[in-house]
């Protein structure tokens, strides 16, 4: 398994500190203040990849992509934005970028109902109250129906799929979080695993593959170790998200990672059961004393607290691993 963290796009003090703390892999999302060219364009991803590369990190996942409401809603612009996603994973594949993380949420990406929920010590984390959406008004996509998210699926795929597989980039599907549905009468498609696996078969591809995150899926009721093997047969996980929660689709919050839901080291055997090599990052973090919760779920030291915790996981099932390996036979002269 790979480590890695999420980092911004210009050097910053986490770059610093996950350094430090033995990070040689990194996720980053499109580089957005560029201010002559857009974020997608090849010059500004080859040079985030070589900033990367100066400070010592293999930059393997871009886990943000251009504008795509249109595509996934259908509307009259989808065309034009498709254009424009091809051109971004031809550059990202000239660039030396090998995997995206996307997703298909429509209107509105991950989001929570509260980002000041008390946990452990008085951390703050997010929660999502499904009840509490229940008398929201519809966005102004009016009803977008199940029906109508798979068919602009599929639509998308046919047309991403062949440029990703020239481009050598590899295509990781994020489930849908909350993996709830409707919300303000959007529904959400990609609510576990199954959903997942029928996304991947709509355009079978080598390229095309998933996001692992493991909060999403453990908050839907899927049980991980079993994804983890359904996906690594098929050689379709390209990317993990280590994170942990505790509830339902209809009621949950983010935990600190040993405070979950999931037996989080029978997870990380699994992966080296199955020989996962790909990058992984901790993900939703607790806000911690001393930080003002301004980036929820993405304030500094939970993500050195899960850093750690996710090297100490990766040294344990590393090691395990190893004693089931047989001892090498030794032939004694004249035995």
């Amino acid at each position: 398994m790979q480590l890695a963290e999420a980092f911004s796009a210009y050097p910053d003090r986490l770059w610093h500190l996950a350094k430090q703390l033995g990070v040689n892999h990194a996720v980053a999302w499109l580089p957005w203040q560029e201010k002559t060219e857009k974020a997608w364009d090849l010059m500004p991803l080859i040079r985030m990849k070589q900033r990367f590369a100066d400070y010592g990190f293999d930059l393997q996942v871009i886990e943000s992509m251009p504008p795509s409401n249109e595509i996934k809603l259908g509307t009259a612009g989808r065309d034009q934005e498709i254009e424009q996603f091809q051109l971004f994973i031809q550059n990202m594949g000239a660039a030396g970028i090998p995997v995206l993380c996307y997703n298909f949420m429509a209107q509105f990406n991950w989001f929570r109902t509260s980002t000041t929920t008390r946990t452990r010590g008085g951390a703050l984390v997010s929660s999502y109250d499904h009840s509490l959406m229940k008398d929201t008004p519809l966005t102004e996509a009016g009803i977008v129906t199940e029906e109508q998210l798979w068919e602009n699926l599929q639509y998308f795929l046919e047309r991403i799929v062949p440029v990703a597989e020239a481009a050598q980039v590899r295509l990781a599907l994020h489930p849908d979080d909350p993996p709830i549905s409707p919300i303000r009468g959007v529904s959400r498609i990609l609510r576990n695993a199954a959903a997942l696996q029928r996304a991947i078969d709509l355009v079978p591809s080598a390229y095309s593959g998933i996001t692992l995150c493991q909060g999403t899926l453990a908050t839907a009721g899927d049980d991980i170790p079993s994804v983890i093997r359904q996906f690594a047969k098929q050689d379709k996980m390209f990317f993990v998200h280590f994170r942990d929660v505790v509830g339902t689709p209809e009621n949950f919050k983010e935990t600190f990672h040993d405070d979950g839901k999931t037996n989080m080291f029978q997870a990380m055997q699994t992966y080296y059961e199955v020989g996962y090599n790909g990058p992984a990052r901790p993900d939703h973090v607790p806000t911690m004393e001393g930080e003002d919760n301004s980036n929820p779920g993405y304030e500094l030291l939970g993500r050195l607290f899960g850093i750690g915790y996710i090297r100490g996981l990766m040294e344990a099932a590393a090691a395990g691993e190893m004693e089931k390996k047989p001892s090498p036979e030794i032939n004694l002269i004249g035995s």
